[in-house]
């Protein structure tokens, strides 16, 4: 992240925009289970909202520096593991949800963001749910703020078929003003070979 996502990232403004506006659309009507892992926190706006509301929660994150930090602030509330999400460290059939946040976007590439999103279908288990919203990379400020940073914006419109690709069942995508929200199920039931 620039300097400038990092800024907005850790304020106090974004972390009351996650609280009441973000998680609360992204996870309308979804049941993410008991052991809930989360791709990409970053700063953790994100994380210390869903410590409250779920029995156990993992996250994933690429940067050291934001490993220690999550470690400092949540301590045994969540266990902060650091790594890659294109290669996840925990098994298979794991997790009975799996959420992402205004992150998919800052994968390098097209190709590392199926990477992802088939190894959320490997850790989940069989009627586990993924959930998350990313952002529309629509207007100027957007691009702004990405400057010197990752930005391979993800097309809601494309993204239903990249999750059933992936594996994932009763994918569903919707947009909501400069963002949008999508949904998917790992099969209860495999197909019969």
């Amino acid at each position: 992240m620039n300097r400038a996502h990092g800024v907005i990232c850790s304020s106090g403004w974004w972390a009351r925009t996650v609280e009441r506006e973000l998680l609360p659309w992204g996870l309308a009507g979804v049941e993410l289970g008991d052991d809930v892992l989360e791709i990409g926190p970053g700063f953790g706006a994100t994380t210390r909202v869903l410590a409250d509301r779920v029995p156990a929660l993992s996250v994933l994150e690429l940067e050291p520096r934001y490993c220690e930090r999550l470690r400092a602030e949540l301590g045994d509330r969540v266990e902060v593991v650091q790594g890659d999400a294109t290669a996840m460290p925990f098994d298979d059939g794991r997790f009975s949800g799996v959420v992402a946040f205004t992150m998919l976007h800052h994968l390098p590439s097209r190709e590392l963001q199926d990477r992802l999103l088939g190894e959320v279908s490997r850790v989940l288990r069989p009627g586990g749910v993924f959930a998350g919203t990313d952002s529309l990379a629509t207007g100027l400020a957007f691009r702004v703020l990405h400057m010197g940073d990752t930005l391979v914006p993800v097309a809601p419109e494309e993204l239903r078929e990249r999750l059933l690709g992936a594996g994932l069942a009763e994918a569903q995508v919707e947009r909501g003003g400069r963002s949008f929200r999508f949904h998917a199920a790992k099969p209860a039931q495999q197909a019969a070979a």
